[in-house]
C-alpha cells in the first residue's frame, strides 16, 4: 500500500493578490478526477475517522489551519500534520491513498476549509467511518 505523502505547493505573489497552486494532472498523487469538494470544520472541532476503500484524497487547506491525522488499517498513526495557506511551510497538499483512516481538526481561531480533489465521485458505499475514540485517544 502506498503511504500518504505531502507535496509543497507554490504560492506566486502578485500585486493584487497571490495565486496559490492546488493540483495539476501532472502532479504526484493525481490519479483521475472524480470531484472536488470543500469541507468546513469549526475551531477546536474534529471530523473523522473515515477510511475510503477506493478514493484517493488530495487535501488542501484553503482557509484557516487544519490538523490532519492519518492512521493505517491497524490504527497506527502514520502522519500527523498541519495544513494552512497562511504559513509558507504549511501550504502543502496531502495525498492519502485508499485504505487509511483520516481525521481533521480546525486549529485556527475561526472556521477552516479543506478542499479534496478526489479521484472518484462521492460514493457512500466505498467509505467506512469510526467514532473519534475508536483508536483509544480522541484527537
Amino acid at each position: 500500500m502506498t503511504a500518504p505523502f505531502l507535496t509543497a505547493l507554490k504560492r506566486i505573489s502578485t500585486p493584487k493578490g497571490d495565486v496559490l497552486h492546488g493540483m495539476k494532472a501532472s502532479d504526484a498523487g493525481y490519479e483521475s478526477f472524480g470531484e472536488a469538494y470543500f469541507s468546513q470544520v469549526f475551531s477546536g472541532d474534529t471530523k473523522g475517522w473515515k477510511r475510503h476503500l477506493r478514493m484517493t484524497l488530495n487535501l488542501v487547506c484553503v482557509a484557516g489551519a487544519i490538523r490532519v491525522m492519518v492512521r493505517d488499517g491497524d490504527g497506527r498513526m502514520v502522519l500527523d500534520t498541519q495544513l494552512s495557506p497562511d504559513a509558507p511551510d504549511l501550504y502543502n497538499r496531502l495525498t492519502v491513498p485508499p485504505g487509511y483512516f483520516v481525521a481533521f481538526q480546525g486549529v485556527a481561531p475561526h472556521t477552516s476549509t479543506l478542499l479534496n480533489v478526489a479521484s472518484i465521485p462521492h460514493d457512500p458505499d466505498e467509505a467506512e467511518t469510526r467514532p473519534l475514540d475508536a483508536f483509544g485517544d480522541v484527537p
